[in-house]
């Protein structure tokens, strides 16, 4: 946590020093540098707006309101993804887990509503509490033995996409009860289409942002990433906060996979198995640190889009798909670079 730079000034005045005099041509004026912090807040939006400008030139269609809903629709499942790892990364960790977390909790849901009977409200339940168990499993072991959040969650990843194959007898799972696809319902603004599925996940952003910026514990999800030691010593429950998060990430996971669920219709036990990479380039791309502390949920937002929209212009263009991943990695490499030019200038 920097200090403020208002405190610097005020430090300065009292000691009785005025800054020097600029002459009167003005030659001897500094030119303001610009802080790592403006970096991390303007690049992904201004990114955003030369990628819709670029892609526009490219294709008549890419305007066409019916296209920006289908990005909105392809955005929903991965942007929900996102707002959990974005909160996991705020304090230093990873999760690589979240796209498997996802297609199980979605198996679960959809094999208990359509082979079991159960009411479709509680077959949703069980399978958001599953992908809470999952975040709680994550947290539990990073928590309680130290483990590195990247090999955890590497290894519940290999154990959702298991638990997620022998649950479904890899079959996808289709025939679903209405309340399950209901989501994936649209209505129209003007000539777009919007689906119910893309307001939830635009609340979910909107709670998000609500509690990281404006409560004790979302303040505390960036201390965890920040200074996690000086965290502890200000009395701060440390385990139990880096746990919380875990677990909410999961219960984010869950709603996730509802809305999977409703995008496509079936329960599709091959689903999310690199989800998990394209929730880590949208939280990067959105200028949040993978060294955490630092980082933005509308960030993730515009991150999100970014992937959207890159995407669907390429297919626009008829880029092969071998490339549109190329493009992705290299997306994901020049954040990161971004991300440590903006650290040392912070």
């Amino acid at each position: 946590m920097t200090q403020p730079q208002a405190q610097t000034a005020g430090t300065e005045g009292a000691s009785g020093q005025t800054p020097p005099a600029s002459d009167g041509g003005g030659g001897g004026r500094a030119i303001p540098k610009v802080s790592g912090d403006r970096v991390a807040q303007l690049g992904p939006l201004i990114a955003l707006i030369l990628a819709c400008i670029f892609f526009s030139t490219q294709s008549d269609r890419f305007l066409d309101p019916a296209n920006f809903s289908l990005i909105i629709q392809q955005v929903m499942v991965i942007g929900t993804l996102a707002i959990g790892q974005t909160l996991i990364i705020l304090t230093a960790g990873i999760d690589l887990s979240c796209g498997t977390a996802m297609a199980l909790g979605s198996i679960i849901m959809t094999k208990l509503a359509t082979d079991s009977g159960v009411p479709p409200a509680l077959a949703i339940l069980l399978g958001i509490a599953t992908c809470m168990v999952v975040g709680f499993v994550n947290g539990g072991l990073v928590v309680g033995l130290a483990m590195p959040p990247f090999i955890v969650t590497l290894g519940t990843y290999s154990i959702c996409l298991a638990l997620t194959h022998i649950w479904s007898n890899d079959e996808t799972i289709s025939n679903l009860p209405i309340a399950m696809t209901k989501l994936g319902e649209s209505f129209k603004i003007g000539s777009t289409a919007v689906t119910y599925g893309s307001l939830v996940t635009l609340a979910l952003f909107g709670i998000a942002w609500f509690v990281l910026t404006q409560t004790t514990w979302g303040r505390r999800v960036y201390a965890l990433g920040d200074a996690p030691e000086a965290t502890r010593l200000m009395g701060v429950p440390v385990r139990k906060q880096l746990l919380m998060v875990y677990v909410v990430a999961g219960a984010i996971y869950g709603i996730a996979a509802l809305l999977l669920i409703a995008r496509t219709g079936v329960g599709d036990p091959n689903a999310g198995l690199t989800d998990n990479l394209d929730a880590i380039t949208a939280v990067v791309l959105g200028g949040t640190s993978l060294f955490g502390g630092r980082g933005t949920i509308i960030g993730t937002l515009i991150g999100a889009l970014i992937i959207g929209v890159v995407r669907n212009g390429l297919v626009l263009m008829g880029v092969a798909s071998q490339y549109q991943i190329l493009i992705t990695g290299i997306l994901v490499i020049t954040a990161v670079a971004v991300d440590q030019i903006a650290r040392k200038r912070a």
